[in-house]
């Protein structure tokens, strides 16, 4: 960086209206910008200026080497309405120092959304499916929400209609919102079980005011979803004790799980709902299961969950080193060991056992290492004859413990 009060990079937010809604401020960095990168579509509004124009790559990190060939020259990044939000300057974060770039917003689409909808906007959940699984929306949908989504284009309010429709929400109001703040401003409303919108812009945002059929089964993020909740062949781990590992292995966002031998994937699962920015991998060697967790993650909200095909400890190579391990498959042949070297200072392990010989590893380990083991055994009543009668569950051994940030 050759002056820390004047930064090389500008990143320009700009709205439908064009160079006519930029302050003085950016377009004077435009005027003295050697360099201009953005989209087709924002390069395109660029007439009288003579510095170079280079449209992005795809994929978009290959663009990432010409500008970075311009650190030093005064450069600037297009992009649209406010680059910090779901826009490309947290990319461009990861790849110049924030010391080195300035950023001047525009509104965002949220903000102009809401805006013309009336509604307050830290009341609302903003969300996009712009280069993003559009099942992620599942999560969020529960009576009253209302929810702000950007576009990935022109078919995405109709997508986001049938998955509404789909998980029971087909009541929901749907509202299409269209080159907000330009000439071709366009507000249009109806009903996702109805949807019946053409013509949608490729540029829209999409409001949604979240409304329960008969058919919707709303769904806490708080962890101890019912066992129902997930496509299973029994071998899950099951709510109370799913509550109890969540509880001990502390979620904390942007933290990665392993979640080893993930059966129906639903400690992952649970884990990823807990708070946004979480990461986690679900390890699991049987095929018929790796559907079941890549089901399970797209209904409930989470198609972000990494799966891994393979059985531990050998799928544990290459992956990034994670800060917190729920076993919940098995304690034998180096399972553990591995895990445990891999598991970052500070993190957190939770196991669990159901037959004696990993009973006897979690004794051991216990032993060894410390944190807390108990034994829980779940009674659920159930019919016997014309009366009822508490029927207990196999004994689960549980075991937690955090990983000694001390060399």
């Amino acid at each position: 960086m050759t002056d820390a009060a004047q930064p090389w990079l500008t990143v320009v937010g700009i709205g439908d209206g064009g160079l006519d809604s930029l302050s003085s401020e950016a377009l004077d960095a435009l005027r003295a910008a050697r360099t201009i990168f953005g989209g087709e579509r924002h390069l395109a509004m660029l007439d009288d200026f003579s510095a170079q124009q280079i449209a992005w790559e795809k994929p978009f990190d290959d663009s990432m080497i010409a500008l970075q060939a311009c650190a030093g020259s005064p450069t600037v990044v297009l992009a649209t309405g406010d680059p910090m939000w779901f826009g490309v300057g947290a990319t461009l974060t990861r790849h110049v120092d924030p010391a080195e770039m300035r950023v001047l917003p525009s509104p965002s689409a949220f903000q102009l959304t809401a805006a013309a909808l009336c509604w307050p906007l830290a009341d609302c959940q903003c969300l996009t499916v712009h280069g993003r699984p559009l099942e992620g929306v599942s999560r969020h949908l529960v009576p009253g929400a209302r929810l702000l989504i950007y576009s990935a284009d022109g078919s995405s309010p109709q997508a986001l209609a049938r998955l509404l429709t789909g998980r029971g929400y087909g009541p929901s109001r749907i509202v299409v919102c269209e080159h907000l703040g330009g000439t071709r401003e366009r507000i249009r409303a109806t009903v996702a079980a109805d949807f019946d919108l053409t013509g949608i812009a490729d540029l829209n945002t999409v409001a949604v005011e979240c409304v329960a059929g008969r058919a919707a089964e709303p769904r806490p993020l708080v962890p101890g979803l019912a066992d129902d909740a997930f496509v299973n062949d029994g071998k899950m781990t099951k709510r109370v004790l799913r509550g109890l590992a969540i509880s001990a292995l502390q979620p904390l966002p942007g933290h990665l799980l392993w979640d080893v031998g993930a059966g129906s994937g639903s400690i992952s699962v649970e884990w990823l709902r807990t708070a946004p920015g979480m990461a986690a991998i679900a390890i699991e060697p049987v095929e018929d299961r790796l559907a079941m967790v890549r089901e399970n993650a797209e209904a409930l909200g989470v198609p972000e969950l990494r799966i891994v095909e393979g059985a531990a400890p050998d799928a544990y190579a290459d992956l990034p080193a994670p800060d917190a391990i729920f076993i919940g498959g098995g304690l034998t042949d180096g399972v553990f060991d591995a895990a445990w070297e891999a598991l970052k200072p500070g993190g957190r392990m939770v196991a669990h056992a159901v037959t004696l010989e990993s009973e006897a590893i979690l004794l051991d380990l216990h032993a060894r290492l410390g944190g807390e083991l108990m034994r829980i055994q779940v009674d659920r009543a159930e019919e016997v004859g014309p009366y009822r009668g508490f029927r207990p569950a196999m004994p689960v051994i549980h075991w937690h413990v955090t990983k000694s940030d001390r060399p």
